[in-house]
């Protein structure tokens, strides 16, 4: 169990407060850094190329306005990189095409120096995104694989069902990075109920409840219980406890299917919870 609990203390410590505006915020900064930074660099660009070219007549300068836009790309995403392109074209127009200093242009082969620095730069930034965004997924992948090898592990020599529901939510935080609760109920009764960030309230509860007893996937903020914050799922037992479990996600960045991990974590749930039911039944 120590395996799970390791990897799981940090992200359950960013997840307390996940429903509270205040946690939207910090997207908006690091989003103002990343223009600030690709106009940074292409001013930087600029004053290289304006430099070089008032030294020695270099073909093909342009090429320097490219390299803002892949490091934009790379490190900040796409509006970012798009931004860098479209500073980088007019910067080129402005200080390095005739007549200077002005965005107008003289000679049409400059237009279509321009045009084409400024298509390089689009290709350029959405190849360069792509990557990026791919390897953040193969990254994002190897943690849920990495969480649920060590979850099925622990779930397995949990000695009792309230510490097999404790690593299941903490397992279900991380993967998700949401308010979690989980309830196993057995005969009418909740026999353990664990909770990772915001506190379900009574009516939530509720519809917890009758969503394991219809075996009905309930989804937030829909009616008739259009008031609930969590996506519940049902996971009924052939022997032993069932269980129902409760996601808060934020309406504004919902996973596209989060039910596909949900059911591999209810697989494993489910399984372990009728394994421990039989081995009581056994001893008894």
């Amino acid at each position: 169990m120590n395996g799970v609990g390791s990897k799981l203390q940090p992200d359950s410590m960013l997840i307390s407060d996940v429903d509270t505006p205040a946690n939207s915020a910090p997207s908006d900064p690091s989003a103002m850094v990343g223009y600030l930074t690709s106009f940074a660099m292409t001013a930087v660009a600029t004053a290289m190329a304006v430099g070089i070219d008032s030294q020695v007549v270099i073909p093909n300068l342009s090429l320097l306005f490219v390299v803002p836009v892949v490091v934009a790309a790379v490190g900040f995403g796409l509006g970012p990189s798009v931004c860098s392109a479209i500073l980088g074209a007019l910067a080129y127009n402005f200080f390095l095409t005739e007549p200077r200093y002005s965005l107008a242009v003289e000679d049409p082969a400059n237009i279509w120096a321009i045009g084409l620095l400024f298509i390089v730069g689009l290709i350029v930034s959405t190849v360069a995104f792509t990557s990026r965004r791919r390897a953040s997924e193969a990254a994002l992948l190897r943690r849920q694989v990495t969480l649920l090898q060590d979850y099925s592990r622990d779930a397995v020599t949990a000695g009792n069902a309230q510490a097999i529901a404790s690593i299941t939510a903490r397992v279900l935080a991380a993967l998700f990075q949401v308010p979690v609760v989980l309830m196993l109920v057995a005969d009418g009764n909740v026999v353990s109920r664990e909770q990772v960030g915001a506190e379900p309230n009574d009516v939530e509860l509720q519809t917890a409840r009758s969503s394991l007893v219809t075996g009905t996937i309930v989804r937030a903020g829909v009616y008739p219980d259009v008031t609930t914050r969590f996506d519940f799922w049902p996971l009924g037992t052939a022997a032993g406890p069932g269980a129902v479990i409760g996601l808060a996600f934020d309406p504004d960045d919902r996973p596209a299917a989060p039910g596909e991990l949900v059911n591999i974590v209810g697989s494993v749930l489910t399984l372990v919870l009728e394994r421990q039911h039989s081995r009581q039944n056994t001893i008894v």
